[in-house]
């Protein structure tokens, strides 16, 4: 029901770039319209599981993907639109020390190049209670 679940996961879906390293033939899939489409998709989807979300309860948006058009924007934009939100940063999350390898900010963000994974990508928000 509407405002009643504590935690919501958003696996969005996107353009898989966190794969490349995987699947380098999925590059030619990388077109700039196609990444505009997701990012509009991403962000209405993230929109309506914000409305599932009770106060004080927690929305996680995660992508497979590298791009900030599609990480960092969508999330960013999120907060625009709904003022009654907050970033819980990882660190509150894992610990200093478990987030520290994995976050330069306040978001999960793993980068095959540093970490020999797969580019993954997640923002913790919390709506406020009322």
């Amino acid at each position: 029901a509407p405002g009643s679940a504590a935690r919501v996961l958003v696996d969005a879906p996107c353009s898989g770039s966190g794969v490349l390293r995987r699947h380098p033939g999925s590059r030619w899939r990388l077109h700039p319209e196609r990444i505009g489409a997701l990012s509009r998709l991403q962000g209405a989807i993230l929109d309506r599981a914000a409305g599932l979300v009770r106060p004080g309860g927690r929305l996680i948006y995660a992508t497979c993907s590298l791009l900030a058009e599609e990480n960092q924007q969508v999330a960013d934009a999120f907060l625009g639109r709904h003022p009654g939100w907050r970033i819980i940063p990882l660190r509150e999350v894992l610990g200093s020390q478990r987030a520290g390898p994995l976050a330069d900010g306040p978001d999960l963000s793993l980068d095959p190049a540093r970490h020999g994974t797969d580019g993954f990508y997640a923002r913790i928000f919390q709506r406020e209670p009322t």
